[in-house]
């Protein structure tokens, strides 16, 4: 089967995926798909560091504002949702681009990840749909946190199907479900040139403290409210580093000096986790941003390694 080009774009927050992203997109007739699990949300633009549409130099952009604060979203959705999306592009005779730093959902779409063909259990899913009806999501999805952390971040306490979903998923393999998929044996099903951006830790995490007092300075302070005026500090949106850290200062527990340094040390802390990953789940081709560099140079440094890894 002739396998579909595309270009993935990864990083660790604050590392300048959006700006190479565009040059990139611009020479390569490109589309963008946001590989961001927040920027799907509409009214937090701030937070997530989303691309403005004067910054997006007529490249069409996809998934961003898809979603209300309210809803829900998945890995299994966004794996969904896009792979149609690439092939529309490419029948465009566009390169698809997929551009963001949530590890576990570019994943899923780049590999035969089954989501739907775990084992199942009818009988003990029957037995949680009792303990469901008679004590609640919440007491549910405690006892997922205690097999499933990971998942158990990524699923919203009243999504009360995808808690059962994992939790039998652990009941019949006693391996969590996040582990159960990424075990999965992996088939590329694109022909796939992975980008990775790097920079020295000292360099980004000084750019990160930079893009969180941006980020007070245009109005975040105003995205968590409306959160919070909205009853939504429950929902999944709210999770985001961004937000949560903000809700505390709103409650009168901290001073916001104190909220904003806690900000900046989980966006520190989440960009080395996203290192992290990519080094250890995906196979990725380095590529050093730590200024100063010539932007341009890099650029065509980088569109070299695609054309060559393409064949374009």
């Amino acid at each position: 089967m002739d396998r579909k080009k595309l270009v993935v774009i990864i990083g660790p927050t604050a590392v300048g995926k959006t700006k190479l992203s565009i040059d990139l997109a611009h020479r390569l007739n490109g589309e963008i798909i946001s590989g961001d699990s927040m920027q799907i949300y509409r009214g937090m633009d701030v937070g997530t560091a989303k691309i403005r549409q004067e910054e997006m130099e007529n490249i069409r952009h996809h998934l961003i504002d898809i979603k209300n604060p309210d809803e829900d979203y998945s890995v299994a959705e966004f794996q969904e949702t896009v792979r149609p999306l690439i092939n529309n592009i490419a029948s465009l005779n566009k390169m698809p681009m997929i551009v963001g730093g949530t590890g576990l959902y570019i994943q899923s779409v780049l590999y035969d990840y089954q989501f739907t063909e775990s084992p199942s259990d009818p009988v003990f899913r029957e037995k949680l749909t009792k303990v469901l009806q008679e004590k609640g999501t919440k007491v549910l999805h405690e006892q997922l946190e205690k097999v499933d952390s990971a998942s158990a971040k990524n699923i919203h306490p009243n999504n009360s199907r995808r808690v059962i979903r994992a939790l039998e998923v652990y009941e019949c393999t006693k391996i969590p479900m996040s582990e159960y998929i990424l075990n999965q044996e992996k088939h590329l099903l694109y022909d796939v040139a992975l980008i990775g951006l790097t920079m020295d830790r000292d360099v980004l995490y000084e750019r990160i403290n930079h893009r969180v007092d941006i980020m007070i300075e245009h109005g975040l302070l105003k995205e968590v409210k409306y959160l919070i005026d909205n009853g939504l500090r429950d929902s999944q949106a709210a999770k985001a580093i961004g937000y949560k850290e903000l809700f505390d200062y709103f409650d009168g527990k901290c001073t916001i000096e104190e909220a904003i340094f806690q900000l900046k040390q989980n966006s520190r802390r989440y960009a080395k986790r996203q290192l992290t990953w990519f080094r250890n789940k995906m196979d990725v081709e380095w590529f050093d941003m730590t200024a100063p560099i010539d932007h341009e140079q890099k650029v065509d440094e980088i569109f070299s390694y695609i054309a060559g890894k393409l064949e374009l």
